[in-house]
Order: C-alpha cells, then sequence, then structure tokens
C-alpha cells in the first residue's frame, strides 16, 4: 500500500475508533443514571452493559457476512447508521421511562458497533507488519480513550450533574411527585442522544466518500492450515483470552461509579472517575507505542502487564476505601497493552482464515457483558462493591496464561 493511503487509511479508521470509544464509554454514565432513573437494583443495572456487549458476540458473524457483500466502506458506512438509530431509541425510552426499549437501544447500538468493528480491527491489524500490530492497535486506542474521557466530561455534566441532590430528593416523596421527578431526570437523556444521532449520520456520509482503499488478508497460509483447513487450538485460546480481557477492562471502568459512591465520594467526583481510568489508559497507550516493538515484544509486554494486573488486583481487595479505588484506577494502565497483544498473536499465520478468526475473536467481546453482569450479581448477593473484584484474578490468569503457553498451542515452528 502507497504511504499516502496507508496514513489516509489509518485517519479515517482512527475517526472511527473516536466513535467507538465516546460511544461505548458512555455505559459508565448510563448504568447510575438509569439505575436512579428506572428505579433498578445492581443487577438490572448491568444489564446496560449486558445488552451492549451481547450483539457482539450474536451480530459479529452476520457482519462479517454483510461485509463479503457490501464491501468496506458501505459496511461501515451502514453500521454508523445503525449506531445513530439505536440513538434515536433512546427518545421514546426516556419519554416512557421504559428500561426495556433503553436495552433495544443499546443492543441496536452494540450491533452498529459490532460491524464496524469486525472491519476495523483486522484492517488496522493487517495494514502492516503483524510484529507492529499492537503498536498500530494502540495508536487507534488513544483516539478510542480521548473519545471516552470526553464523552464522560460531557454526559457527566449533561446527566449527573447535582447527581446527589436530586436521587435524595426523589427518595424523599412518594407516588406522583416522584414518578414527576424520575420522568424530568428520564428526559435529560434526549438532547445528547439527538445530537450524537446526526453527528453519526454525517460521519457514515464521510466514511462512504472517503473510498477507503482495500487490504488483501490473505497473508501465507501455514502448512498445517493447508492440510487439516481447521482453525487452530491458539486461536480459539484466543478468543477466549479476549473474552476475560473485555469482561476485566469493561469492569475495571463501568463498575467505578457505584463503587466510588459505596466509599462515600460525593458526587462531583464519583460522577467523573471513569475520566481517570481512561487517562491510565491512554498512558498505558502511549508507554506501548514508544516500547513495542522496539524495545519489547508484544507477547512479553501482555506478560508483564498481565502480572501488574494481578498486583494491583491483590493490592485493591486486600485495601480498602481510595486506596482500593486508585489501584481498580491503576489496572486500565495494565490493560492498555492486552488488546491488541491478544489480537495480534490470535490471528498470527492464520492466512485465508484471518477475516473468519477476526470475527471470531469479535464475538470475544461478549466478555463484556457478561463479566460486569456477573459483578452486578454479585454484589447484590454479598452486598458489597468490593467482594466482586475477586473475578479479576480469573481473568488475568488466564490471559496470563495465553502469553505464556496458549498462543502457541498448535501453531508450526514454535
Amino acid at each position: 500500500m502507497k504511504k499516502n493511503n496507508y496514513f489516509f487509511s489509518l485517519t479515517i479508521i482512527g475517526i472511527l475508533y473516536f466513535v467507538f470509544g465516546f460511544i461505548t464509554w458512555l455505559n459508565n454514565q448510563l448504568i447510575p443514571f438509569l439505575k436512579t432513573a428506572c428505579q433498578l437494583s445492581d443487577t438490572q443495572a448491568y444489564l446496560v452493559t449486558f445488552a451492549f456487549y451481547i450483539s457482539y458476540f450474536v451480530m459479529a458473524l452476520p457482519s462479517a457476512g454483510i461485509l463479503k457483500k457490501t464491501g468496506f466502506a458501505k459496511g461501515m458506512s451502514f453500521g454508523l447508521l445503525v449506531m445513530a438509530l439505536g440513538c434515536l431509541i433512546f427518545i421514546p425510552a426516556a419519554l416512557s421511562r421504559n428500561y426495556v426499549v433503553f436495552l433495544v437501544g443499546l443492543f441496536v447500538q452494540g450491533t452498529g458497533l459490532a460491524l464496524l468493528q469486525t472491519a476495523a480491527n483486522p484492517y488496522v491489524t493487517i495494514l502492516g507488519p503483524i510484529e507492529s500490530a499492537t503498536q498500530r492497535m494502540c495508536i487507534m486506542g488513544l483516539f478510542n480513550k480521548i473519545a471516552g474521557i470526553i464523552g464522560i466530561y460531557i454526559f457527566s455534566k449533561a446527566l449527573l450533574s447535582n447527581f446527589d441532590a436530586i436521587s435524595a430528593n426523589i427518595n424523599n416523596v412518594t407516588g406522583d411527585n416522584q414518578v414527576v421527578l424520575l420522568n424530568d431526570l428520564a428526559h435529560r437523556i434526549i438532547l445528547p442522544y439527538i445530537i450524537m444521532a446526526c453527528g453519526l449520520v454525517l460521519i457514515a456520509l464521510m466514511v462512504y466518500l472517503a473510498k477507503l482503499p482495500d487490504v488483501n488478508s490473505s497473508n501465507e497460509v501455514s502448512k498445517q492450515e493447508k492440510q487439516t483447513n481447521k482453525l487452530p487450538l491458539y486461536l480459539w485460546l484466543g478468543v477466549l483470552a479476549l473474552f476475560f480481557y473485555e469482561g476485566a477492562e469493561v469492569m475495571a471502568i463501568d463498575t467505578l461509579v457505584p463503587y466510588s459512591k459505596s466509599i462515600g465520594l460525593p458526587d462531583t467526583i464519583y460522577t467523573k472517575i471513569g475520566m481517570y481510568a481512561l487517562a491510565a489508559l491512554l498512558l498505558g497507550y502511549v508507554s506501548t507505542i514508544v516500547l513495542i516493538p522496539k524495545y519489547l515484544s508484544q507477547r512479553k509486554a501482555l506478560i508483564y502487564c498481565s502480572v501488574l494486573s494481578l498486583i494491583f488486583v491483590i493490592i485493591a481487595l486486600s485495601s480498602k476505601g481510595v486506596t482500593s479505588l486508585v489501584f481498580l484506577i491503576l489496572l486500565s494502565f495494565s490493560n492498555a497493552v492486552m488488546w491488541g497483544a491478544i489480537w495480534a498473536l490470535a490471528i498470527d499465520k492464520l492466512g485465508k482464515n484471518t477475516s473468519f478468526a477476526s470475527a471470531l475473536l469479535i464475538m470475544a467481546i461478549v466478555g463484556g457483558a457478561l463479566i460486569p453482569l456477573l459483578y452486578g450479581g454479585l454484589s447484590d448477593l454479598l452486598h458489597s462493591t468490593h467482594i466482586p473484584y475477586i473475578l479479576f484474578l480469573l481473568c488475568y490468569l488466564f490471559i496470563l496464561y495465553y502469553a505464556v503457553k496458549g498462543y502457541k498451542v498448535g501453531k508450526k515452528n514454535e
């Protein structure tokens, strides 16, 4: 690919990663907002992440089929329009204050994102040498997390401004007076989502007119693949590793607001706490871009960051209050390398099966649906927002296994 086309393509994909981040990390604000507006338990509130991320599992393989028929640019434009539709569904959801309709809107948004990510992630990976795939993924991650920080800041003002006082007022009244206050709170969400829908339509038009160049994903097929035509075990282990990573990443950010509130932080702090975690991710991405692959291989970086994550979790579990919160935030720093490193290790030497493998890896994002929901269920069961963080240990131990051994199971010449 020519140099000009390379940078043009990365720029367009960077814009899409910005969209991914802006939409995705708003769940950090939606969970406490909808918990109050729709009067939910912890388990019910974490259906926000479930509805959003389960769409990746359901729609990843259909997305691969759509992209095969429509082509890259048209498929991504269609995905953006689907996301815009999901945003518009929030209007009737807010007017009726119906949680199920909110969840439908989130599922539709996730469906559009599944289509976009099924195209964008392998595109970034195969756009250059596989050895520097993690570096390119981290550059895209910068767009993603900067967008998340901006989104959380804007929506903390739009949705959660004076949230403690509003919640107290709602809890101090009953009957029709309480319904009026809850409806007023729910209506706060309408204008921001109308603006988002309009923005997504404009970006869809831009992507459609950009005429992105095709990238050949038919890398050299390994001898083993020629003989068996089967997907190797290291790919399936990579899918499972990405499942645990996605669950850990989402849990490390989207649970911070309820946890911060439970330890007594005021709304002026806890409504923006997700920004600090995303800032830690940004720092991790910058470190990765500098270190990989010049000073450190992506596999070794994955090993070191898995161990660091386990240390952070142990400290967070063995401490309380603000100290525990600080180490939960630091998890985002050690998480930064994991997505790109696992992805690159999982699709290495897959040749003609790269596209299908990428769809399987996108399906692994369902970890972001199930693990936070399990956290919410344990929170209700144990009456604690702290103890359920033990789930992190399972996630990072498996990721460490994959980085040490799992990445080469069934791979030739390893």
